[in-house]
């Protein structure tokens, strides 16, 4: 005799299943549809814990102790609090879009008059019955599915047939440290043959306040187009900041990805990326700047799923006091991807006895012409190099600075967009100061 088996739902489950009942989210009869399928799958699995392999760093079921509730649209004062926001990348000749609290707010965005782009709120365009496809690499990553189901607002970008965006797109994420609550942002951008787009996201929020964030990005690049895609996190110090990328890459195209995180109680960032085109480039870049118990996870899977493809991965971690840097990547290569091209590098710098680094580097190859690499290392700062600075009349502390940037200096490079890669440095500087 087979008795059913009822999972036990934890408090925060329990919270999300009552508050996806109740709430009232944007979406005609097919968005619905879409959601509750994703809140079903979400329930079968449950919040992930450490013996899911690719949680096991990051136990959200753990860390989440309570579902906080849905962000309310902000008010005036949210939107006062919010009108600096993103200018930690300053200098930058960009669009602004900005959310707050996860809602959109036209007020404090730029109105884009560029010939062959469109952005649309996502509430508008679910408002309208649109749907929103979902990839099947992360259709199962629990993270990903309750994102769909309690999504709200976003961007949906689409660039036309050979148009090159000339300023970069600046998604701007804010929380307006109200209350502790709950932010569920979803954006799509799809970058038709030919075109070309630069997309920065940037992500902050107050400290000493509990809020949690769930965002996702659907990107789809098509042939002969490129995407340079940067993303920065400064959240608040006890943040929950839970992040998913999931990309298609077309025939011939170019993903220049890089992720800049420096701030945030705990951050899972975690990206699904498949090449479904030959000789298609991939470049997936990263750098950790955390201090305190500051907790960062990436957590990258790329598929080579057709021959012919390039990729570079390159992540870096300085890590002070007792934070955490976890980088796990994973490269398939599928039967039909040879001539396979794909190199992973990981390289942790500790500058404490209680900082911690997890590194796992990861193949898995089902073809035989393939040139595939992988690697992983972690230490402290040189002695003999730090001496070197100091006896030309160096002060320890700008010693330390100077091996630092030059550490994070090859991921940093991989940027294309000179004025970016300055702005990136300005907030390597920024933290070095509040280092001390």
């Amino acid at each position: 005799m087979n008795a059913d088996v009822t999972p036990i739902k934890t408090a925060a489950e329990s919270a999300l299943a009552a508050s996806f009942a109740a709430v009232s989210l944007p979406g005609g009869e097919a968005v619905t549809r879409q959601r509750r399928a994703a809140f079903k799958a979400f329930e079968i699995a449950g919040l992930p814990h450490r013996r899911i392999e690719e949680w096991k760093y990051t136990d959200l079921r753990a860390l989440m102790r309570d579902a906080k509730p849905l962000a309310p649209p902000p008010g005036a004062e949210a939107k006062s609090h919010a009108k600096a926001a993103g200018t930690m990348v300053s200098g930058l000749h960009a669009w602004r879009v900005v959310f707050v609290d996860g809602t959109h707010v036209p007020e404090l965005s730029d109105a884009i008059a560029e010939a062959g782009v469109t952005v649309t709120p996502l509430a508008v365009a679910l408002g309208r019955g649109d749907g929103l496809a979902t990839e099947s690499t992360a259709a199962n990553d629990p993270a990903f599915a309750l994102n769909t189901a309690f999504m709200s607002d976003g961007a949906v970008i689409r660039v036309a047939r050979n148009a090159a965006v000339a300023k970069p797109i600046h998604l701007v994420f804010v929380h307006s440290g109200g209350a502790a609550t709950a932010v569920f942002a979803r954006s799509q951008v799809i970058v038709e043959e030919g075109a070309h787009l630069t997309l920065i996201e940037s992500h902050e929020g107050p400290d000493a306040l509990d809020y949690q964030i769930n965002t996702a990005l659907d990107l789809r690049v098509g042939d002969g187009a490129r995407v340079d895609h940067i993303k920065i996190g400064c959240e608040g110090n006890s943040a929950l900041h839970v992040a998913s990328l999931v990309a298609a890459i077309g025939a011939r195209a170019t993903l220049s990805d890089f992720t800049f995180t420096l701030g945030g109680g705990t951050t899972r960032n975690q990206a699904f990326v498949t090449c479904n085109g030959k000789d298609a480039t991939v470049t997936i870049a990263g750098v950790n700047l955390l201090r305190h118990k500051e907790h960062s996870d990436y957590a990258l899977v790329l598929d080579h799923a057709i021959g012919g493809c390039t990729s570079r991965e390159v992540f870096k971690s300085v890590l002070d006091d007792e934070s955490r840097g976890v980088l796990q990547g994973k490269i398939v290569v599928r039967p039909d991807a040879q001539r396979t091209d794909a190199r992973m590098l990981m390289r942790a710098l500790l500058l404490s006895e209680t900082a911690e680094a997890d590194h796992k580097p990861e193949l898995e190859i089902f073809a035989d012409d393939v040139q595939c690499g992988h690697g992983a290392t972690c230490g402290a700062l040189d002695d003999d190099l730090l001496f070197y600075l100091m006896a030309r009349g160096i002060p320890r502390a700008e010693a330390q600075a100077l091996l630092i940037r030059s550490f994070l200096g090859e991921a940093i490079e991989l940027v294309s967009d000179e004025a970016l890669q300055e702005a990136l440095g300005g907030l390597v500087e920024s933290w070095l100061r509040r280092k001390g």
